[in-house]
């Protein structure tokens, strides 16, 4: 049995116990590491390597910087004056948030985005007597969405630039994107504000946030307030301006947290989420195992193979898409842009077709992992203080997909056409 195929079983009985729930998500995650490790498929010693990752550290320093705003009544303050701006419905929270995420996204990244905002939502959530579980995912939703509007939002943008460049053709402008990714978070914040919000999970108000709301109305230490919100900001700065890597930022701000007291060593231990750090440690050396096993190239060579002699380009950029937004559910949107860009180079060009079409396709579609909470950091993000679970992501993410491959196939061929003149 080759690499690729113990690969691609270990993900089928991943994908099967994430689904059902049989066991919990994070301890699938991990067994699935360990499976890759003793089948061969990676190093043994590296199994546990997703912990060391970069995106880890970040998730941990971001609960804390957010624990302590929670801890001062920092995120209460703000919350009460979202409300009072958006109002307490639904819809009116829900389009200030994703407006506001899709935005930042643009420019930051989707994870340190959505990293910044998550404790500022919870406070809105507090204030307007609303679930956080209504309000996160549509956020995570939306950064999401956002990374794709410029060339830095989202790795996916930079690979198949460069993917371009290599094969001396034009590469995209730094806005470029915009003409495809304004238009899919307009549509995505209209899908979640009218259809989404029905498949979110219909939960109550959730033990930690009643908590949180006696915590915070019995705590008014304007210091540790300014000190809570500048060291979000401050940590913001320093992620948009790029001079320290994220995790290192993240880091840094809960240091400052703890040793200014705006939350106790103790509470900064309690306020990290392990089932979002092992869940998303554990699938990322899957994922490794995918790219490395040679699974993903498989998938795509198989795809590749039904579409037959010689399809219509608008046919290999649909079926592309499909195939890059269904190995991003549970592969990286940076291996499966990788894998799939010089794939979607070569056919267009057997068919004398411009690639720019094709490589635009899996570059959004790479971006929309949507329907599992491992496909992309902001969904594993939200997981733990949104208190979802893993069939909540499919049921309000894949029609969200869905929406965004119809409108990728209207406004793709549109703005970069197959043959244009």
């Amino acid at each position: 049995m080759t690499p690729a195929v113990k690969t691609l079983l270990v993900l089928a009985v991943v994908a099967l116990l994430f689904v059902t729930e049989a066991i919990p998500l994070a301890v699938t995650s991990i067994a699935g590491a360990i499976a890759v490790g003793m089948l061969g498929v990676i190093p043994i010693k590296s199994v546990f390597g997703g912990l060391a990752n970069s995106n880890v550290v970040l998730f941990a320093g971001m609960f804390v910087v957010g624990a302590a705003m929670f801890h001062t009544g920092l995120a209460q303050k703000i919350g009460e004056s979202v409300v009072k701006l958006f109002g307490t419905s639904e819809n009116g929270l829900m389009l200030g948030t994703m407006a506001i995420a899709g935005v930042l996204s643009a420019m930051l990244s989707n994870t340190g985005t959505t990293a910044a905002l998550m404790p500022v939502v919870l406070g809105v959530c507090a204030a307007a007597k609303i679930p956080a579980s209504r309000q996160l995912m549509p956020m995570a939703f939306a950064a999401g969405l956002g990374g794709i509007i410029t060339l830095v939002g989202t790795p996916p943008n930079i690979i198949v630039t460069g993917a371009l460049g290599a094969a001396k053709l034009r590469p995209f402008g730094f806005f470029e994107f915009a003409w495809i990714g304004i238009p899919l978070l307009i549509a995505g914040v209209l899908y979640m504000m009218f259809i989404g919000k029905h498949l979110l999970p219909k939960a109550e108000l959730s033990a930690d946030q009643e908590i949180e709301q006696e915590v915070e109305a019995s705590s008014h230490d304007t210091t540790k307030m300014a000190i809570s919100g500048f060291t979000l900001l401050g940590v913001v700065a320093v992620m948009a301006l790029k001079i320290l890597p994220l995790a290192v930022a993240a880091v840094i701000g809960a240091i400052i947290c703890v040793l200014t007291g705006c939350l106790t060593e103790k509470q900064a231990y309690a306020s990290i989420d392990w089932v979002t750090i092992f869940l998303f440690a554990g699938m990322l050396q899957v994922a490794t195992a995918m790219a490395k096993s040679g699974a993903g190239k498989l998938i795509a060579d198989a795809v590749v193979g039904m579409l037959g002699g010689s399809p219509s380009p608008l046919v290999v950029t649909a079926a592309l898409f499909i195939l890059a937004c269904g190995l991003t559910q549970f592969m990286s949107n940076t291996a499966s842009t990788a894998l799939l860009a010089p794939i979607g180079i070569s056919i267009a060009k057997g068919l004398g077709a411009s690639p720019h079409a094709v490589l635009m396709a899996i570059a959004v579609a790479a971006s929309c992992a949507f329907a599992t909470p491992v496909g992309t950091p902001p969904n594993t993000l939200v997981l733990g203080p949104g208190g979802y679970k893993f069939m909540d992501y499919v049921k309000a993410g894949t029609g969200l997909v869905v929406v965004c491959f119809v409108v990728s196939l209207i406004v793709i061929p549109i703005v970069w056409p197959f043959f244009p003149k």
